[in-house]
Formats: structure tokens, sequence, C-alpha cells
């Protein structure tokens, strides 16, 4: 697949709480690997994610993705979850369902994920650790523990667009490696779209460098 298989286009995107604008008028295309989102706190980053994510619904504009031999994608039209299943969005907290093993959360991800990729499953876990933790409820889990667990199915979702909210936080050293090690591969296979808004860089230093897109205020 080349680079320029896959395009995810925001089309004036904009959103507001009650109390504040946070994105005006957002719009650029994307491209398969690994996208750096930076910017300053406050700037919409996390925003922007859950919107593409189907999270929060847009005050106005829209994205549209785009794959070959594949019909287009409209962000909140008419195949919402069409959507939810081209799109993976790993959150910068805790697991939303902490009741659930890791082993229950994987399952459950596997049910809505067409193209899930169980093999990998066991493979990203191995990496991460996460032996010991396999049976045991999320809610007692660490932050970082979580953290990984999370990071598995986002790296074994199989989706064409993978949006990473500061997947970095919490993580060891050798897990922090591990997962640019990962980014650094699907950044040269550009077989997904990836974009990671963090405050640390996604990839290695001896790799090559992520596209940039900053937001401004």
């Amino acid at each position: 697949m080349t680079a320029d298989a896959i395009t995810l286009q925001l089309d004036q995107l904009a959103f507001a709480w009650p109390d504040r604008v946070v994105l005006q008028r957002c719009s650029t295309a994307l491209k398969a690997g690994i996208t750096w989102l930076r910017g300053p706190n406050g700037v919409g980053k996390s925003t922007l994610l859950q919107l593409l994510a189907g999270v929060l619904r847009p005050l106005q504009g829209t994205a549209r993705l785009l794959r070959p031999g594949q019909p287009a994608l409209d962000l909140h039209a008419d195949h919402r979850l069409a959507w939810r299943h081209a799109v993976f969005w790993c959150g910068p907290g805790a697991v939303a369902y902490d009741h659930l093993t890791p082993l229950d959360f994987w399952s459950f991800l596997h049910g809505l994920y067409p193209d899930w990729q169980p093999l990998a499953v066991v493979r990203h876990a191995e990496a991460f650790g996460l032996g010991p933790h396999l049976d045991r409820p999320l809610a007692s889990l660490s932050t970082g523990t979580q953290r990984k667990v999370w990071l598995v199915a986002a790296l074994s979702a199989g989706t064409p667009v993978r949006l990473l909210d500061e997947p970095l936080n919490a993580l060891d050293d050798e897990a922090t490696a591990y997962l640019q090690e990962q980014l650094a591969q699907a950044q040269e296979e550009c077989s997904a779209l990836w974009l990671v808004a963090s405050h640390e860089a996604p990839l290695p230093a001896d790799s090559a460098p992520a596209r940039e897109w900053r937001l401004a205020p």
C-alpha cells in the first residue's frame, strides 16, 4: 500500500464548549504513516481526536476518510457504524471498562473491529510484560499498566485510522522504547494512518521523523 493510499480530509471542523471555543475551522489532509499532532495545552488536540473518533460531535464541519477500492466515509453521516469500525481511538486517561480484565477487554474489542488481529494482541501483550496481569480487573492495575493494555488494543485493532492521545504518559522506559519502535515500523509500512498527540516525539531518535501538524491557539 502506498503512502497516499489512505487520506483523512478535515474540512472546517469546529467545536465549542458552553464557555469557550476550542477549535475553529480546522482543515487539513492527513496521509498514511505517523503524524505528530503538536501544540500548547488547551489548544484542542484532545478535542480534535475525540471529534475524529466520533466521541464528540462538531459544531460545524466534517471529516472524510478515503481508501482505495472502498466507498468514502463521512464523519457523522449515514454510516456512523462504518466510521467507528475504521477508526480506533486510544484516549489519555484510564480504560473505560475497568471492571473487565485485559483479556475480557480485548475480547470485547475483537467483536467491534472487523479486522482485529488476535495474534498481534499476544505479541504486544508479551512485549509489554502484561502476562501477570491478564486475569486481573483493569481497575486494580496501575495507570501505566492500564495504558499498556489500551496500547495493545491500538496496535492490534487493524483499523485504517488510529488516534493516540498522549500514548507515552505513565509508560516505563522499556515500554516507551517498544511503542516508539512499533510506531516507527508503522511509519515505514504506511498501511494505516496514525495521528498521535504527544508532548514527546512518538518515534525513536534514530528513525525518520514523523510529519508534524501544529495546532495554533
